[in-house]
């Protein structure tokens, strides 16, 4: 395939297929994508029972999670090599077992190699669970996948 030639929106999507390919704790917790594309992504993933804590919902760790992969496949979407410097979650509405939460991530800025991203965190009613305020840093010259 001739990558030079592919626009934004096939850019992000080759990223998305090379990172989810290596990705095995989002493919583990059964995430999925409803889209990607340049400094977007939202994913899906069911509350299940071993994502429970002592109180029946979800853990925070599991909701985290979720917004941080939606993030790192928005950031990396431009196919530069982009991580994550910082993160800041508030947890709004728990989850229960069999609810199932989109999280949605959008690009607010980017400068240079420094971005900020809003993620938010929903469940199947459209109920906030969570944000979660994503700043990511791109490594200078790494391609997600080879161009």
């Amino acid at each position: 395939m001739d990558t030079k030639a592919l626009d934004p929106q096939q850019i992000a999507e080759q990223v998305r297929d090379t990172m989810f390919a290596n990705d095995q704790a989002s493919r583990g917790l059964g995430m999925t994508f409803v889209e990607v594309g340049p400094g977007r992504a939202t994913l899906t993933m069911t509350v299940r029972a071993d994502m429970l804590n002592g109180f029946a919902i979800i853990h925070g760790g599991f909701v985290t999670t979720l917004a941080d992969s939606a993030f790192a496949f928005a950031c990396n979407s431009y196919n530069e090599q982009t991580v994550a410097s910082g993160i800041s979650v508030d947890f709004i509405a728990p989850a229960r077992e069999g609810d199932v939460l989109t999280a949605t991530a959008r690009e607010v800025a980017l400068s240079g190699r420094t971005g900020v991203y809003d993620i938010t965190v929903t469940n199947q009613h459209g109920a906030t669970i969570a944000v979660m305020r994503g700043k990511s840093y791109r490594l200078k010259g790494r391609a997600v996948f080879p161009q």
